[in-house]
């Protein structure tokens, strides 16, 4: 292969009447506008900017193609897919076409460090937004205040005939000042000079290029800064191997099951339910032993497998990924759903198993190491119980040697739930199990309670964060699973600092049923209610500073016995009942 050179009005023309288009197996756009922005200081600048790659096209296209973001979606016939190249050249249209809809790129000047006095241009991105139907910034559009910024669009440096529009908004910017409209002009038109002489060569893969190895070629030499994902090679495979579009199978099931997506990367999840349906690791090794013809032909169970395993998780309280304490359970669930039994009692047990699964994937360290590994070969353990050839012991997960379930001690230890700690989620996914109520408007956990965006929960400190610190205990003991619950921001803003009975009697106060109704709702986050409702009126700096330290450590200690009693009953498989769990003199 050959470099050729080629300059940006060329690309544009190209682009333009829809001569060049993408293999569909491309990714979409990845860059970032400081990206984009970068790029178009290179260009304004004269600086290069490395090579592309495109398959000449023949009579037929060897692949399905696509237009690029914002381009004509029709026009002369295609001679040209573009391999590599994607991110630069759609930064370069969609930028000095001025296409993105929440930025409009505009050149600035700033010192040349080298040369003092001089000055050099470089592209900013600024945001736009919508409000009431008024773009805003409003200044953006308005040449005038535009050039008192010291800015200029770049769209007026776009490779067209355009010297009435670079004219017109010249004199709105200087408003009648010749001397400034003639050095302005000049201005725009040495950087339109550097844009036209932008050269973006290329390597061109001949058209009698056989299909497997333009697509080896594509995924050997990409050259892009965003580097090719394992996921961008298997689309890759997936089409050359069966001509279908892996994107549009998972933007379909993006479709068909919306909240699949809120438990972590689709496309990844995809992979990996796939992986152990066709008895591989969920990793990057496994995915590239996947037989994409067979994927592709049981689509519609990996989407029937994905819509169970979300309803499997709402079942059991788990409603997102910022609350899940470990992934690779999910992909299996959504994996064993396609031989679930249909008679009622062999799927009752079967649904049995899963729930066990589930819930020591939360709370033992089964997946804190080698997680693909364990996840394949707790499936396969699963897969016998479900189809009666197997019971628990052909399941790692359930060995209580191996992967005992956490005691008193260990739940101590754990960390706040809001980083990404297998236990600490695990102990918090146990609450929202129980019900989770708001302390204050006695909102259950439900999906539209805890994903709400309006009304988001936030991490609570039971025992305040100011009172422990004044305490002089250490933040590790304050940030404690043991003293969180997951309540409204509402409420956590209405309870702030305050002791804990000061903010109790607060809510009892206002509840229809009083104390009961409080007790109730503290209940539903596993909270022992006589271990939290302590008060520090009344006596001296001392007495108060020891007495929050016995406080806390009894109702860190109580709390943990009960979540570990908890955390037993539900890798049972047996339902929480709050009111044998709960003491009933807390």
């Amino acid at each position: 292969m050959h470099a050729h050179d080629r300059f940006l009005p060329e690309w544009f023309n190209r682009i333009r009447s829809r001569q060049i288009t993408l293999p569909r197996f491309q990714r979409f756009v990845a860059w970032s506008h400081n990206e984009v922005s970068g790029l178009l200081t290179t260009v304004i600048r004269g600086l290069p900017s490395g090579s592309t790659l495109i398959l000449e096209v023949g009579d037929d296209e060897k692949f399905k193609s696509r237009t690029m973001v914002d381009a004509p979606e029709s026009g002369e016939k295609v001679t040209e897919q573009l391999l590599d190249g994607q991110q630069r050249l759609t930064a370069l249209w969609r930028s000095l076409q001025d296409k993105y809809p929440d930025r409009t790129y505009l050149i600035g000047f700033e010192e040349d460090p080298s040369n003092s006095g001089d000055k050099l241009p470089y592209v900013y991105g600024q945001a736009r937004w919508t409000k009431n139907g008024t773009i805003y910034p409003m200044w953006v559009d308005d040449p005038h205040e535009c050039w008192k910024r010291g800015f200029i669009p770049i769209k007026l440096l776009r490779p067209e005939d355009i010297l009435p529009e670079i004219r017109q908004w010249i004199n709105e910017a200087v408003k009648g000042d010749h001397e400034q409209k003639d050095a302005l002009f000049d201005e725009v038109i040495a950087l339109r000079d550097r844009v036209k002489a932008f050269n973006l060569p290329y390597l061109a893969l001949p058209a009698k290029t056989q299909k497997e190895v333009a697509l080896d070629v594509f995924i050997k030499m990409n050259t892009s800064s965003v580097r090719l994902s394992t996921y961008d090679i298997v689309v890759a495979l997936v089409e050359e191997e069966t001509g279908k579009s892996l994107h549009d199978h998972v933007e379909a099931l993006a479709a068909a099951v919306p909240r699949a997506a809120d438990y972590g990367d689709l496309p990844g999840l995809v992979l990996d339910v796939v992986a152990l349906r066709q008895d591989r690791i969920p990793s990057q090794a496994g995915y590239r032993g996947i037989d994409y013809t067979k994927m592709i032909e049981e689509w519609d169970k990996v989407v029937q497998g994905i819509r169970g395993m979300v309803s499997f998780l709402e079942d059991e309280s788990i409603f997102d990924a910022q609350r899940l304490p470990s992934y690779p359970a999910i992909p299996l669930i959504a994996a064993l759903w396609e031989i679930l039994p249909t008679q009622p009692d062999k799927l009752g047990n079967a649904r049995h198993a899963l729930r066990k699964f589930l819930w020591r994937a939360f709370l033992t360290s089964r997946y804190e190491q080698s997680s693909t590994t364990n996840a394949l070969q707790d499936y396969r353990g699963l897969k016998q119980i479900i189809l009666g050839a197997g019971d628990e012991s052909t399941v790692p997960i359930f060995n209580e040697s191996s992967y005992p379930l956490p005691g008193k001690e260990l739940i101590l230890q754990a960390d706040w739930p809001r980083r990404k700690t297998i236990l600490g989620r695990g102990l918090l996914a146990l609450q929202l199990k129980a019900g989770a109520e708001d302390l204050a408007d006695g909102a259950k956990a439900t999906v539209g309670s805890i994903t709400s965006k309006e009304h988001p929960r936030e991490y609570h400190h039971l025992f305040p964060e100011s009172l422990l610190e004044n305490a002089e205990i250490p933040g590790e003991q304050i940030y404690r699973a043991m003293n969180c619950a997951l309540i409204t921001w509402r409420t956590n803003r209405a309870i702030s600092g305050k002791d804990p009975v000061t903010y109790l009697k607060e809510r009892a106060d206002n509840a229809a049923l009083g104390e009961e109704d409080l007790r109730r709702r503290l209940k539903t986050h596993l909270i022992p209610y006589k271990q939290i409702a302590v008060g520090y009126d009344g006596i001296t700096a001392d007495e108060r500073k020891n007495k929050i330290k016995a406080d806390y450590g009894a109702f860190l200690e109580a709390r943990a016995a009960l979540l570990a009693k908890a955390a037993q009953v539900i890798c049972e498989g047996r339902p929480l009942d709050l009111n044998i769990l709960v003491d009933g003199t807390n």
